[in-house]
């Protein structure tokens, strides 16, 4: 039988879209001066808070995907409130995350399925999250979010100050690499399970050079040759068990002090720390700060999965305005509390 393109070539692609360049969607949506000084002065107090001279404990707050531009814009107006209010004792980031992986199946986030129908007009995707993004850093709020896809950080990286590698993909040294060239600080999270060690050999990796293919800004296919990422540190997601108490931290600071590395922990009040149950969040968050009033200076900050209606949602024609439609979050009343209350 005489081979064919389609009996040897993309034999399973149904088909092949072109997607915009990361240049033609920054001249479409381009980085302001106070954007990007809202982005430059976010990264440097992160990157102080995980030095120590900057005594602030991080808090990155926001819902556990962004699904709809206006609610997550009236999230960001009411954490700006807070980021100003609270800046002598926090650093408050929003978490907008737009890529969500998933365990089999199931909505992947804004970037790869704005619509939520399976469309999958990333197009339009990178250009909500680009827009959202530009908006929240003209108000002044520096943004979170989890670097997922490799080629998406060409598209909205300008505007992060910060980001995490997941708990699936900290393994993976694609996203190892991607994080020693990333502009912001990088928290890998550990195992589901709760293991760290694939979260220090993340960490050794991403602060190392590499090279590796990736794309330009005009979307051609590029090697990037990468410094290493200094500001690579962990997260404490929790896994079986809970590992946000004293002892586990303890133990997560000696694990990364016999890997040559300055403990550096965030820890995530979701997840495997709350046991899947949001409202054993503000708990968790209690638990941390009270380790960090003892003199425990290697906790840098903690995660919260927040929006302004707690609990989610299955995903329907007729959506609760401001509730998540993945994870459950605290409501914006419960955020707002627990942090004064901190």
């Amino acid at each position: 039988m005489a081979l064919t393109h389609n009996t040897i070539n993309n034999v399973n692609i149904n088909r092949l879209d072109l997607l915009m360049t990361p240049e033609a969607l920054k001249i479409k949506l381009p980085l302001t001066e106070k954007a990007a000084n809202t982005v430059i002065q976010g990264r440097a107090s992160i990157q102080n808070i995980l030095d120590g001279t900057d005594e602030r404990t991080l808090i990155i707050a926001g819902p556990c995907s962004i699904h709809d531009l206006d609610s997550a814009k009236e999230y960001a107006k009411c954490l700006k409130r807070l980021h100003d209010e609270l800046s002598d004792k926090f650093f408050i980031v929003m978490r907008t995350y737009f890529e969500k992986p998933r365990t089999n199946v199931g909505w992947k986030g804004l970037i790869n399925d704005p619509n939520i129908d399976g469309s999958n007009d990333m197009n339009l995707g990178l250009t909500k999250a680009r827009e959202l993004l530009s908006w929240i850093a003209e108000l002044g709020l520096p943004t979170a979010t989890e670097a997922l896809d490799p080629v998406t950080p060409q598209y909205i990286a300008d505007l992060i100050s910060w980001s995490a590698v997941g708990a699936r993909t900290t393994e993976s040294q694609t996203h190892r690499e991607m994080a020693s060239g990333l502009s912001m600080p990088v928290g890998f999270k550990n195992s589901t399970d709760g293991s760290l060690t694939a979260a220090v050999n993340a960490i050794i990796s991403a602060q190392s050079p590499h090279t590796f293919i990736g794309i330009d800004n005009g979307g051609h296919t590029a090697l990037l040759h990468t410094n290493g990422n200094p500001y690579s540190h962990i997260i404490l997601r929790g896994g079986k068990q809970p590992n946000y108490d004293a002892d586990s931290v303890s133990q997560c600071i000696a694990d990364l002090k016999q890997a040559n590395i300055k403990p550096q922990i965030i820890i995530d009040a979701s997840h495997g720390n709350s046991s899947k149950d949001f409202t054993k969040q503000p708990g968790v968050a209690r638990d941390v700060m009270a380790q960090i009033k003892a003199g425990n200076t290697s906790i840098k900050g903690i995660m919260l999965e927040s929006h302004l209606v707690e609990g989610n949602q299955k995903l329907s024609n007729q959506l609760q305005y401001g509730q998540s439609i993945t994870d459950s979050c605290i409501g914006w009343e419960t955020t707002e509390e627990l942090l004064r209350s901190l």
